[in-house]
């Protein structure tokens, strides 16, 4: 891979990573408050490849010039320095390998993954930690609340400030290996690749068919009754279900109010 085609790439990887900062797909691999930083990154990378390609251009000019202003005599030992770096150019070709470096930008213009759903969630222990605060709720009813925050109140506050409200709570769905419904949030810290999740399981009014992976909005009130996870004994905390409708899946599907 030559100089032009290295900065062609980085040109292209710079492009795909403002494609993505300027729509949704970011939020597939980065946390939303990440974005300015991907921004700044796609404009470096294609800075680096117009500064690459300028480089190569007036270097090989200056070469060029070079040796119109001096060419050189045609004699035998010339010939024979000639043919033995000719024979050393071929003897040590570029890497092809650095080609594979095209592949994981391809999968990006090309292939939006999904976000992490029940398959990860049901192999990963709830993340659920004590939080820092409980601050005053709002006064809506039904009171709309991230995943997080419900479970962090019902468990470790005791559902203090959840009696008596009716919550509101949107998540993936996923099942345990006994058949018990949970509603999940993947929480993050920065990226995709460290989301974990947080999960509520439903009692009350489920519905009777349940599709793994299905997003949900559930209304229902505070139950103390608890669970723990069974893949690393992690508190997770009820629901009382009682209503349940399915929803498209949110533009950010990863829940960010975590703090782990």
């Amino acid at each position: 891979m030559n100089r032009q085609a290295q900065a062609a790439v980085l040109f292209l990887l710079g492009a795909s990573l403002l494609h993505a900062a300027t729509t949704d797909l970011y939020l597939r691999y980065v946390k939303q408050g990440l974005r300015p930083l991907v921004l700044v990154s796609g404009a470096v990378l294609i800075a680096a490849a117009l500064a690459t390609a300028w480089y190569e251009r007036k270097r090989t000019r200056s070469r060029k010039q070079a040796q119109a202003r001096h060419p050189v005599a045609e004699h035998p030992d010339a010939k024979n320095a000639h043919a033995e770096h000719s024979d050393a150019e071929h003897s040590h070709p570029e890497p092809r390998i650095s080609w594979l470096l095209v592949l994981p930008l391809l999968a990006l213009i090309l292939v939006a993954p999904p976000a992490l759903g029940s398959y990860s969630a049901t192999r990963t222990g709830t993340a659920l930690q004590e939080p820092l605060a409980y601050p005053d709720l709002p006064a809506a009813d039904p009171l709309p609340l991230n995943v997080v925050d419900y479970a962090g109140r019902a468990v470790y506050d005791h559902g203090r400030t959840l009696h008596d409200r009716r919550i509101q709570l949107t998540g993936f769905l996923a099942l345990d290996r006994d058949g018990t419904p949970y509603l999940v949030r993947m929480a993050l810290n920065c990226c995709a690749a460290d989301a974990q999740p947080v999960k509520v399981a439903l009692t009350g009014q489920v519905p009777p068919v349940l599709q793994p992976d299905t997003w949900l909005r559930v209304t229902g009130t505070y139950t103390p009754r608890r669970t723990k996870d069974p893949v690393n004994g992690g508190p997770i905390p009820f629901i009382e279900v009682t209503e349940a409708k399915p929803v498209a899946e949110p533009t950010d599907p990863y829940d960010e109010s975590w703090n782990g």
